[in-house]
């Protein structure tokens, strides 16, 4: 059905890097969501009061706060969309994160007043009145929910919606609590103890992990996480297929929401080129870089002296130092400043997060086992977080 709505109300609905088309995704997949939600919270409000199910009539409630969510939905893309502007100059694509992490919060609101409801339903039960109506409508609530949950997460993954992906797994949520309701009026008529609140119970608590998940993701996005191994690795390749680059490092993504990458690296190229020649290549890199990842590049360059044999010597010495300290270590940016009684060698040093040696104790370390080798080097250092960031 959103495929055959895309089609007809969607121009180029293939285009999902379209920060417009984006939008008109989330707002169709919004209010498609807040139709069905309204839907079965009214068939389960009604058919749960009529079998006095509490289980039921939360779930429906469950499914309003669904529609709610949904309004969050479609407001998040809305307002993401806007243009910048002098205050916001890259723009308000956050917004659908934060969009996002409200609809968190509804789902753990709904799982923590669902398990208070069903402590009182342990407490002071009422019978439930099943019957097949009953059972008709959950169970087609169960099918719809299945539904909502692979048509959410199949256009979160096209058009890259952490927002989306928080509603498929709150979708997710409900076929597995549905189900325990489900469960729960089924076993009611064969058995005399409150199976109802304890099935209560159980959703509420698996309405509350989707949240903490679905929590987890969006507001780990607003605080900056990793960009994948797949980003990064594609980034690397496309720089390095360019002429005069030689290697990368101090790689940064900046995201300031889908289709708004900003990325800053450092491109290592021979010092012996002329520099308008690498200066085109840098160029060409920028431009290439930001049409295949649809994005903003600034690439700095730093000069590498290629024919200084003591130089490529020292290189070996530090790479073989760092790697005794740690296999994860890196080095870059090696230049040495030749003097009458010694020479300085500087260079930046890459410490993994898993590396606990305090910056100062390693500059110490780390000079002391090249000067050892070599007596007249003195080291130095500068300790750097690792090279990929994403803020």
């Amino acid at each position: 059905m959103i495929s055959l709505l895309a089609r007809i109300f969607i121009k180029n609905n293939k285009d999902y890097s379209n920060l417009k088309v984006r939008e008109q995704y989330g707002v169709l997949c919004g209010g498609f969501g807040i139709f069905l939600n309204l839907l079965l919270f009214a068939l389960k409000f009604i058919f749960g009061t009529i079998a006095a199910s509490v289980a039921m009539v939360a779930d429906a409630f469950n499914n309003l706060s669904d529609a709610a969510s949904s309004i969050v939905q479609i407001f998040g893309f809305k307002l993401s969309s806007k243009k910048p502007d002098p205050d916001h100059p890259f723009g308000h694509g956050r917004i659908e994160y934060i969009s996002g992490v409200i609809i968190s919060f509804f789902i753990l609101y709904m799982g923590i007043d669902l398990i208070k409801d069903s402590v009182k339903a342990l407490i002071n039960p009422d019978p439930v009145k099943a019957d097949i109506f009953s059972l008709i409508v959950l169970v087609s609530a169960v099918l719809v929910k299945v539904y909502m949950y692979f048509y959410n997460h199949s256009v979160a993954k096209k058009i890259n919606s952490v927002a989306m992906e928080a509603t498929a797994k709150d979708s997710f949520g409900d076929v597995i609590s549905t189900s325990v309701v489900i469960l729960s009026v089924v076993l009611s008529r064969f058995v005399s103890f409150p199976v109802d609140g304890i099935g209560g119970i159980v959703v509420g608590f698996f309405i509350l992990k989707t949240g903490f998940e679905a929590a987890k993701d969006t507001v780990g996005t607003l605080l900056g996480t990793a960009p994948s191994e797949e980003l990064v690795k594609g980034i690397e390749e496309e720089l390095m297929a360019h002429e005069n680059i030689i290697g990368m490092h101090d790689l940064v993504v900046h995201d300031y929401g889908p289709g708004r990458l900003m990325i800053s690296l450092h491109a290592e190229v021979p010092g012996d080129k002329n520099i308008f020649e690498i200066h085109d290549s840098i160029d060409i890199a920028e431009v290439d870089i930001a049409t295949k990842f649809n994005c903003h590049v600034v690439i700095h360059m730093d000069p590498i002296d290629t024919k200084n044999k003591r130089l490529v010597d020292l290189k070996k010495l530090i790479d073989k130092t760092v790697k005794e300290i740690d296999p994860e270590f890196t080095y870059h940016d090696v230049r040495i400043v030749p003097g009458i009684t010694h020479s300085n060698l500087m260079f930046d040093v890459v410490k993994p997060f898993s590396c606990k040696i305090p910056d100062s104790e390693l500059k110490l370390l780390i000079h002391n086992k090249i000067h050892e080798a070599e007596p007249d080097v003195y080291c130095v250092v500068t300790v750097d977080q690792p090279f990929v960031k994403r803020t």
